[in-house]
C-alpha cells in the first residue's frame, strides 16, 4: 500500500492579466514544494482568467502570452518535482469555442493529460465553451486522482463514476461564491468514501474558501476567507485510523451494494410485502 501523500490545494487571485497570473501560479507552486506537497491544484481560469469574469470575449485573450506561461509554468514543475492541475481555457481551432479545462502536468514538466469540464453551465455551453467528452484519472505515487470543475459539483454520477473507476481523490477546482458546493463536495466525500480537494479563487474565499476533504465526509484542512491568495496542505493516508470505516468497510461494502446481487438473493416472496396498502 502506498504511504501518504502530501497535496496542496491553492486559493490563488485571478487576474486580467496572464502574465500575473503566471507569476503568482508560480509563486505558490514553490510554497508548495517548500511545504513538501507532491501535488499542487489551482481553480478553474487559473492561468487564463474566468469566462464572464477576467475574459469578457476570447479575442481579447493572448493566446500566446498564456501558452508562453503555460510552458514556463511546465518548467518549474520538471524543476520543482511538482505535480501541478491547472486550470485554463484550452483554445480549439476557429470557429469552435475553447474547453473549459484542467491541464495535468507531470513532475517531469510533462503534460500527463488534460481534463475538460462535461457538464458546462447554461450560460457556458450556450455563449462560451465547447463540452468534454471523458473523465480523465492520473496515478501520483500510488494514489489514482479524477477530476471535476465548478458546477460539475452538482452532478453526482460523476462522483459515482470516479468510484467506479477506483480513483482514491477527485479534485474539483471551481470559480464559485456559493458556500453550497462545501457542502455538496462534503457529501459526495462521505458517499463515495473519496478525497476531494476544492480549489477556489482567493476573491470567492469569503464564501467558498479551498479546502480538503477527507473520504469520511470531514473537512481536513481549509483555506482563509480575506480574500488574500492562500495555500491549503493536506495529506493523503490510507492508514489514518480516521478513515479505516470509509475505505476499509464502507467503501468495499457499498460498491457490492450498488451491484444490487446482495439485495436479489435476499427477496423474499410473501403476500405482506406484496400488499402495499395495508398496515
Amino acid at each position: 500500500m502506498a504511504g501518504p501523500l502530501r497535496i496542496a490545494v491553492a486559493q490563488s487571485r485571478i487576474d486580467r492579466d496572464i502574465r500575473a497570473n503566471g507569476r503568482q501560479i508560480r509563486g505558490l507552486m514553490h510554497r508548495a514544494a517548500a511545504g513538501g506537497a507532491r501535488l499542487v491544484q489551482f481553480p478553474e481560469g487559473a492561468a487564463s482568467g474566468y469566462a464572464k469574469s477576467e475574459v469578457m470575449a476570447w479575442d481579447e485573450v493572448d493566446w500566446p502570452a498564456l501558452r508562453e506561461e503555460l510552458e514556463e509554468t511546465a518548467a518549474l514543475a520538471g524543476s520543482l518535482g511538482l505535480w501541478v492541475v491547472l486550470g485554463s481555457a484550452h483554445p480549439l481551432t476557429a470557429p469552435h469555442r475553447p474547453h473549459n479545462s484542467l491541464y495535468i502536468i507531470a513532475d517531469t514538466g510533462a503534460p500527463a493529460g488534460r481534463y475538460d469540464k462535461r457538464r458546462c453551465s447554461h450560460t457556458e455551453i450556450s455563449d462560451w465553451f465547447s463540452p468534454g467528452q471523458a473523465p480523465l484519472t492520473f496515478a501520483v505515487d500510488g494514489f489514482t486522482f479524477g477530476c471535476a470543475i465548478c458546477i460539475e459539483i452538482v452532478f453526482p454520477e460523476l462522483f459515482a463514476e470516479y468510484e467506479a473507476l477506483g480513483v482514491d481523490a477527485v479534485l474539483v477546482s471551481a470559480y464559485a461564491p456559493h458556500p453550497a458546493f462545501s457542502t455538496l463536495a462534503r457529501g459526495h466525500a462521505a458517499a463515495t468514501c473519496l478525497w476531494i480537494g476544492l480549489a477556489n479563487p482567493a476573491q470567492c474565499s469569503r464564501d467558498l474558501p479551498a479546502g480538503l476533504i477527507g473520504p469520511n465526509g470531514a473537512v481536513l484542512a481549509e483555506g482563509g476567507r480575506d480574500g488574500d491568495a492562500d495555500l491549503v496542505f493536506g495529506t493523503l493516508d490510507r492508514s489514518d485510523p480516521a478513515f479505516d470505516i470509509a475505505l476499509e468497510k464502507a467503501r468495499p461494502w457499498r460498491r457490492t451494494a450498488r451491484l444490487g446481487e446482495i439485495y436479489e438473493s435476499r427477496r423474499v416472496e410473501d403476500p405482506r410485502s406484496c400488499d402495499r396498502l395495508g398496515f
